[in-house]
């Protein structure tokens, strides 16, 4: 199998990363909660990923790092830190269900709009400067790379304006952790979320959320502190993070973050643009496909959707997967994305590029894609 899922999840990871997760499992209980090696260890592994992501993502201390089960965790937090109702938010026409959803289940919060094409930056932070100084609103949330598209938004310079304007920020760096810089102190966001197990290679069920605001708990439970207390501890992270730790998955994230660290991201990214490229321009020569990209990739990750006229994505999407090729089909969890877009009603085959994709395996799925294309049969 050719997998060209990775914004979904990184299946292919660093060896050390199932290693890390096996030893775990049989050498590690939880951290704070006893006085013997195997809780000694499981602490020390928590803090070395705060440490490691702490240097990676602009995080002036570890304590700031809160571990999290997914992006989706730690955008719930940062967006009920931040927002109650009759509040007013400004996000981007590329936001993922994981922002959209909690926005929809606050009463009365009213939500501004972005719509800009995609890969034009330029308008992105034009209009998002606009509706901050027009608006006023009490935060703005803008994802970093859009999950369907791969188009980088502006953050630095959305976060420049929030910044003159003492506006809270929220960025959802599901798709650009591990690949392009990500900078919470540069950027003064309030939070920045992202998964584990996308760009960061490590597994399902992790998360991070990076904190330069006071959050407010989501989930209240034990901590291994302060146990009199009955309300949540004061400081971080324990007070965002209640209830018994994933070690395995902290510890396979441990080794992902160290993986990325080693290649470093300007090399991800450029091998995943390398590949993405190969298969955009072998897409585009196909009749009846119209890709979705940046000519050069100057604004675009290594994520490239396309459509194929006259059939049905998620029947391509299975057609393909039929001749060894995994990619993504149908809306992605953004319909918000495919509304500013104009795809809404067709969604778009979507394959995202992961360190261990090479160029041959682009042109095997554009053969494919082409493959498909000619069977006379109906989809």
């Amino acid at each position: 199998m050719i997998y060209f899922d990775a914004g979904a999840t990184t299946l292919e990871k660093p060896a050390a990363v199932g290693r890390a997760m096996a030893r775990a499992a049989h050498t590690m209980s939880s951290p704070g909660r006893g006085s013997y090696p195997a809780s000694h260890l499981a602490g020390e592994t928590a803090y070395l990923c705060r440490q490691e992501a702490a240097e990676l993502l602009g995080v002036p201390q570890p304590e700031n790092v809160v571990i999290t089960g997914s992006a989706t965790h730690g955008l719930n937090l940062a967006i009920r830190s931040l927002l109650g109702s009759g509040d007013r938010v400004v996000i981007s026409g590329y936001e993922h269900n994981a922002v959209t959803r909690p926005l929809h289940a606050i009463p009365g919060l009213s939500v501004t709009v972005i719509d800009t094409p995609p890969f034009r930056p330029d308008l992105a932070a034009e209009e998002f400067c606009r509706a901050i100084r027009q608006k006023r609103p009490r935060a703005v949330i803008c994802t970093h790379v859009s999950n369907v598209f791969g188009a980088v938004l502006p953050v630095e310079d959305i976060a420049r304006c929030c910044r003159e304007t003492d506006t809270p920020l929220i960025v959802d760096a599901s798709q650009s952790a591990g690949v392009l810089p990500v900078d919470l102190a540069g950027w003064g966001a309030a939070f920045v979320a992202m998964p584990g197990h996308k760009g960061l290679y490590g597994p399902q069920g992790t998360g991070l959320l990076l904190c330069g605001a006071e959050g407010k708990p989501l989930l209240y439970g034990g901590t291994g502190s302060m146990s009199r207390l009955q309300d949540m501890p004061p400081d971080l992270p324990d007070r965002l993070e209640p209830g018994t730790h994933n070690m395995p998955g902290i510890a396979g994230l441990l080794e992902g973050i160290r993986f990325v660290r080693r290649q470093g991201v300007e090399t991800i990214a450029a091998r995943e643009r390398q590949v993405a490229l190969r298969a955009a321009r072998g897409l585009e020569s196909l009749p009846g496909v119209r890709v979705f990209w940046d000519r050069e990739l100057r604004h675009q990750t290594g994520v490239v959707s396309f459509v194929t006229e006259g059939r049905d994505c998620e029947a391509v999407g299975e057609a393909l997967a039929r001749r060894g090729i995994a990619l993504r089909a149908g809306l992605h969890c953004a319909p918000l994305a495919h509304r500013t877009a104009g795809t809404l009603d067709t969604g778009t085959l979507r394959l995202s590029a992961s360190f261990f994709n090479t160029p041959d395996q682009a042109d095997r799925l554009v053969w494919a894609v082409s493959r498909v294309l000619r069977e006379n049969v109906e989809l």
